[in-house]
């Protein structure tokens, strides 16, 4: 065997055997299903009455709870009935005369019909020879006041004889009682079960609660918090759907007696009522209640225009029930998919006939909820419910493993259209991530795929990264949480401190993480000389509590007063027990979730001490104020060209506060503002944002004032609900920095390149001009 071969053949992953305990399982799952499929055929007679009977209990139950709050359970039961009965036979009476006077007015029409069998003209080519020559038969055969004149159908054909009519009567007075059980069959079997069905709703309804504390006895077996749910999710969704049928099914039969009304169908109200019934049954039901009154139309009417119109309006009134009402009332009432219910209406039909398909939905509903609530038919969850049979993590890992033939880009894009990005990291990459590792331990994945899915995550990671809008770096402030991600051991650990990074840096941080594998004694160097707010301990299983406790161990030797975070990321179970052993080797604080993390430093920002941060003063700060003094801005009068330049800035910025700041010994003086009080002239200068820019004589930019450790708790600003800061060094005629002219919005923003440019350009060219201010004022 060659070499490409044999590791072909050593890449490839082990075949796990089927355990016989499995096997029989298998087999026992089948053999019950058989045995359910059995008894649901062979009992029938008896299912189907109890089927139909809790069908209607679970539709009556909310009336008959609301009526017994008034007058008591039995006598709501006994009125519930009254009014079904009541109603079920006014329906059949008034139905019954509807027919009736139809079949009295139906031999009205036969001209109406004969004229339209007589004006169909067949085209006359050769193709059409054979079926004109039979449709002419056809309507020689029909009777004489249809298709043919009576003296065509008295004349011998080609001089034939004409065969004698035999009539055979047949004596059945002797048999009296096979001719009663002939009339009588087709009524009273219908009748019956009909009777039977009134009687066990009648005793649901009396029974109810009852009956539902003995199935969750015999069903819950010691599960009565599941079981309850089960059967409270399944009468509602029941409830739901058959409410919101009846309610589309009588709008619908009224929109079509309307219309039908006013078309000129005569019995309009018998065929909206027979539409109204017959849509019960699914897909078959609207067909059958259009044939009726798409023949009478074509009957009754001399002209073509009735059918038209009423076939017009059949397909009007499908088109809103089917793609506005059914989709704006059922919503996800039943949880069951498309698909499912048509071969659950296939598989019921089969088994219990026409009262099968009425019953599909309902019964499927039932199977939905129980493999939703039962672990062992959670299969009937997977195959029925409409809900996604992959996780979006297991969907993404599928698509990865199928290299080429799907491009996981869209779903990203998706996905984030709809959740937060920590969401991504924590239901989707980092799961993905996990799964690969396993399955490789587990050898069912081989390293080439694992590498592979490490890379694709990779690179949608960068991209996520690429695409989120970063803080220039000309911004001289320093955010609050700098965190550095470093990794436990492994690749994984670097990638998912990478993820961390990326949200909070989404979230206006500076966060960094480890780049490629370094030795622990190198990464902890590093951050010991450049100081860091928060480390990040990243670690991914396989990766164990073990490797993150030992670097915890020597970032707390190297930096006592370091703030330490461990991410046990994608670890499930009670972390209270590894908490505590990480905790007691260095760690503050452990996570599993990069929202959690996330969420950390957002309140980590918001906790900086009481004192505020005083910005440092110049080492040359007597010269800096004796330029000042001399340029005599300090005195409290108007500069009406500082006031135009403020007010030019806030146009142009689009910001609510625009001002020029001088900075004195003792205070920072507002020399001419735009948007702050007329009456606020001058703050201490230890509340000064100005004298941060004084001391460092740069631009200076705070997208969000909270997340910076030196104003969080700076007086001045959350007084007037300031979050966002921007400042150019404004110079006297010898180069001392004396101010700042400065932006500060009341919510955080970003500051464009183009925009720091402009300010910095204003703040040069106001610094060329400032010595001849005292003079124009």
């Amino acid at each position: 065997m060659n070499e490409p071969t044999l590791r072909a053949v050593r890449s490839r992953p082990p075949q796990k055997r089927k355990s016989a305990a499995d096997a029989l399982s298998g087999i026992w799952a089948l053999a019950l299903s058989a045995f359910v499929i059995g008894i649901a055929w062979f009992g029938r007679e008896i299912i189907v009455p109890l089927a139909l009977a809790a069908l209607l209990t679970f539709l009556l139950i909310p009336l008959v709870d609301w009526l017994e709050r008034w007058i008591g359970r039995v006598a709501a039961v006994i009125l519930t009935m009254l009014m079904i009965l009541g109603g079920t036979i006014g329906a059949g009476w008034s139905l019954t005369h509807q027919a009736v006077d139809l079949a009295s007015r139906l031999p009205e029409y036969k001209e109406n019909l004969r004229a339209k069998l007589q004006s169909i003209q067949l085209p006359s080519g050769a193709g059409f020879k054979r079926l004109s020559e039979t449709f002419e038969d056809l309507k020689k055969d029909l009777p004489a006041g249809l298709g043919a004149k009576p003296e065509e159908k008295a004349k011998p054909a080609d001089g034939a004889s004409q065969p004698l009519r035999v009539k055979v009567i047949e004596d059945q007075s002797a048999h009296p009682l096979q001719l009663v059980q002939s009339l009588a069959s087709p009524v009273l079997g219908p009748l019956g079960t009909a009777s039977l069905v009134l009687l066990l709703v009648t005793f649901m309804l009396l029974k109810h609660e009852d009956l539902r504390s003995r199935f969750i006895r015999l069903m819950g077996q010691g599960r009565i918090s599941s079981t309850t749910r089960a059967l409270d999710d399944a009468g509602m969704r029941i409830r739901r759907y058959l409410l919101m049928q009846l309610v589309v099914n009588l709008s619908y039969g009224f929109a079509l007696f309307v219309g039908l009304y006013f078309i000129g169908v005569p019995n309009a109200l018998l065929w909206g009522a027979l539409a109204a019934g017959l849509r019960f049954i699914p897909y078959i039901g609207p067909w059958i209640a259009a044939s009726f009154p798409m023949l009478l139309s074509l009957v009754v009417s001399p002209s073509w225009w009735t059918p038209a119109f009423t076939l017009a309006l059949f397909i009007a009134i499908e088109l809103v029930t089917n793609n506005v009402l059914e989709p704006w009332l059922y919503g996800s009432s039943t949880g069951v998919s498309s698909i499912a219910l048509i071969v659950a209406a296939v598989f019921w039909t089969w088994l219990w006939g026409p009262v099968g398909l009425v019953l599909s939905t309902p019964l499927t509903v039932c199977l939905v909820v129980m493999g939703r609530h039962i672990p062992q038919l959670s299969f009937l969850s997977v195959l029925l419910s409409e809900e996604d049979a992959l996780t979006p993590a297991e969907d993404l890992y599928h698509r990865l493993l199928r290299r080429g033939e799907h491009d996981e880009s869209d779903q990203i894009e998706a996905y984030l259209k709809e959740s937060p990005l920590n969401d991504l990291y924590d239901t989707v990459l980092i799961p993905v991530m996990i799964a690969a590792e396993e399955d490789y331990a587990r050898g069912m994945v081989d390293e080439e795929q694992r590498e592979w899915v490490i890379r694709a995550l990779r690179s949608i990671v960068e991209d996520l990264d690429h695409n989120e809008p970063a803080s220039s770096g000309e911004s001289s402030s320093q955010p609050v949480c700098r965190v550095y991600c470093i990794p436990a051991r492994a690749e994984r650990d670097e990638l998912v401190g990478a993820m961390l990074a990326n949200a909070l840096h989404h979230e206006g941080f500076d966060a960094r993480h480890s780049v490629g594998r370094r030795m622990a004694k190198e990464m902890v160097s590093q951050f010991s000389e450049d100081p860091t707010d928060i480390v990040f301990i990243s670690a991914v299983e396989p990766s164990t509590a073990n490797h993150a406790r030992s670097l915890c161990e020597r970032i707390r030797a190297s930096v006592p007063d370091q703030k330490i975070v461990v991410g046990l990321w994608g670890r499930e179970g009670d972390l209270d027990e590894v908490s505590e052993d990480l905790k007691m080797s260095g760690a503050d604080e452990v996570f599993a979730t990069i929202a959690e993390a996330v969420a950390f430093c957002e309140g980590f920002a918001l906790q900086w001490a009481d004192d505020v941060m005083e910005a440092p003063r110049p080492d040359n700060e007597d010269e800096r104020q004796h330029s000042l003094e001399e340029l005599h801005l300090l005195s409290s009068e108007p500069s009406p060209a500082l006031d135009r330049l403020t007010a030019k800035l806030a146009r142009v910025f689009e910001i609510p506060v625009a001002s020029v700041t001088l900075v004195d010994r003792h205070r920072q003086f507002f020399k001419s503002s735009s948007g702050l009080p007329a009456s606020l002239r001058e703050t201490p200068r230890d509340l000064s944002v100005c004298g941060h820019v004084v001391f460092h004589d740069e631009l200076m930019v705070v997208e969000d004032l909270l997340r910076d450790r030196r104003f969080a708790n700076n007086l001045f600003l959350k007084q007037h609900g300031l979050r966002f800061y921007a400042g150019a060094p404004i110079h006297a005629s010898d180069g001392q920095p004396i101010g700042s002219l400065c932006l500060m919005d009341t919510k955080p923003r970003r500051f464009s390149k183009r925009e720091r440019r402009l300010l910095a350009e204003h703040a040069a060219e106001l610094s060329r001009e400032i010595g001849q201010l005292p003079e124009d004022t």
